[in-house]
């Protein structure tokens, strides 16, 4: 069940995660890396080097949670931030847009795979 909200903080990693990485080396990566609890019930996002991957982690009621999106085609277009900090506060609005391949400067859009018409 996807459960996420614009009413949780979205932290994203600022860089590149190996995605065969799961719940116990994210969430140690959260905790070592990042300085934050993954018990919070915040929402940790990591990309891949060639931003064709994002995996998010995060914890529910039952216990930890991983969404895990493989892009098609194209690549994720990450927001602008500090090189100094690895860690970056986001929003529900940008990790939908950046989902969706929506550029957040109001360019042009990303290309994502669509269904083909019959």
């Amino acid at each position: 069940m996807f459960s996420l909200t614009s009413s949780m903080r979205y932290y994203l990693y600022s860089y590149p995660t190996d995605m065969r990485r799961s719940f116990y080396t994210l969430g140690g990566m959260v905790t070592n890396q990042m300085g934050r609890n993954v018990q919070d019930g915040d929402v940790y996002i990591f990309i891949n080097r060639p931003c064709t991957s994002m995996k998010i982690l995060h914890m529910e009621c039952g216990g930890l949670v991983i969404y895990h999106m493989k892009l098609e085609s194209g690549c994720f277009k990450l927001p602008v931030f500090d090189e100094n900090t690895n860690t970056f506060q986001t929003s529900w609005q940008d990790l939908m847009m950046m989902v969706q391949g929506i550029s957040m400067d109001g360019k042009k859009n990303k290309k994502r795979w669509k269904k083909p018409l019959k």
